[in-house]
C-alpha cells in the first residue's frame, strides 16, 4: 500500500476558499490525496466532482460514490472540460533525506516548481471558458517560472488565501484565463 498524504494545513486552507466557488460546478480535484478537497466540493453543492491521483491507494481510500475517481498521471486520463479545477500540488524542492514513498506526495521536483510548470502546461484544455483554477502554492515554491508560465499562458491570478507557517507561507491562487 502506497502512502497517501494525509489532510495537513495545506488542505485546510484551500478546502476553507472551495464552497465559495463550486456551487453548480463541476469540479475536479488534481492529486486528491484523501479526497478531502472533492469531498468538500460535492458537500457545498457541486454538481459533478472528478478526483484524480496517481497513487491507486490514494484513491481507493475515497468512499464517497458520487465522486468520479481517475487514477492518472496528471491529466492523462482526464476527459472534458470543469468550471473549477482544484489542485492541491506537491510543491516542495527536492530533500534528499526524504525517502521515495513520501517524495511522491511533497516534491514537486529539483526546485520544488516543475510540477506545478506542469500542470500549467496542461490545464487549459479542461478549464470552462469562465472556469476557475484554485492552485495551492508554499512560499518556498520559487515563483519566478511560475509567473512567467501563467503570463505566457494568458492566465491571470491572484491570491486569495494564505497562512503563515513556521517556516513558510501557504497561499490559494485564484487562476482565470485572461479574455
Amino acid at each position: 500500500m502506497s502512502l497517501v498524504y494525509e489532510p495537513e494545513e495545506d488542505s485546510y486552507l484551500l478546502e476553507s476558499v472551495i464552497k465559495k466557488y463550486c456551487k453548480n460546478k463541476s469540479v475536479l480535484d488534481m492529486c486528491t490525496g484523501t479526497g478531502i478537497l472533492a469531498k468538500s466540493a460535492l458537500d457545498n453543492g457541486a454538481k459533478s466532482v472528478t478526483a484524480v491521483d496517481i497513487n491507486k491507494s490514494a484513491l481507493d481510500s475515497i468512499k464517497e460514490e458520487k465522486i468520479k475517481k481517475i487514477r492518472s498521471s496528471m491529466f492523462q486520463k482526464v476527459k472534458g472540460k470543469f468550471d473549477l479545477i482544484i489542485c492541491n500540488p506537491p510543491y516542495l524542492p527536492k530533500d534528499k533525506d526524504e525517502d521515495k514513498e513520501s517524495e511522491l506526495a511533497t516534491t514537486g521536483g529539483d526546485d520544488g516548481d516543475e510540477f506545478i510548470l506542469n500542470f500549467l502546461d496542461h490545464v487549459k484544455p479542461h478549464l470552462e471558458k469562465d472556469g476557475i483554477i484554485l492552485l495551492l502554492f508554499s512560499s518556498l515554491t520559487p515563483m519566478d517560472e511560475i509567473n512567467k508560465k501563467l503570463e505566457k499562458e494568458k492566465l491571470i491570478s491572484k491570491v486569495i488565501a494564505s497562512t503563515k507557517m513556521f517556516f513558510e507561507v501557504l497561499e490559494v491562487l485564484e487562476i482565470k484565463l485572461s479574455n
